[in-house]
C-alpha cells in the first residue's frame, strides 16, 4: 500500500506521461495535416485526391486526444480529494 506522498508520486508520474502522450498526439495530428496539404499541393486540382485513412486516422488521433484529455481531468480531480 501506497502512503499519501508516494501516492501523489505516483499520481504526478502517471499526469507526465498522460501530457507526454497528448503531445505526441497532437504532434501527429499535425503531421497529418502537413501530409494532407502536401497531397493537396502536389496534385495542384480543384478536387484533389486525399486518402480515406487520412480523414479516419485524423478522426481517431482526435478522440485519442480527448481521451488523454478526460484521464488528465480525472486524475487531477481524484488528486485534489486526496
Amino acid at each position: 500500500m501506497y502512503s499519501l506522498s508516494e501516492l501523489h508520486g505516483q499520481l504526478e508520474a502517471f499526469r507526465e506521461k498522460l501530457a507526454e502522450a497528448t503531445q505526441q498526439a497532437n504532434r501527429a495530428a499535425e503531421l497529418l495535416d502537413e501530409a494532407r496539404e502536401a497531397i493537396v499541393a502536389g496534385y495542384a486540382q480543384a478536387e484533389p485526391w486525399v486518402p480515406p485513412e487520412l480523414d479516419l486516422a485524423e478522426e481517431r488521433l482526435g478522440e485519442d486526444v480527448e481521451r488523454l484529455l478526460a484521464a488528465g481531468e480525472l486524475i487531477d480531480g481524484y488528486r485534489a480529494r486526496l
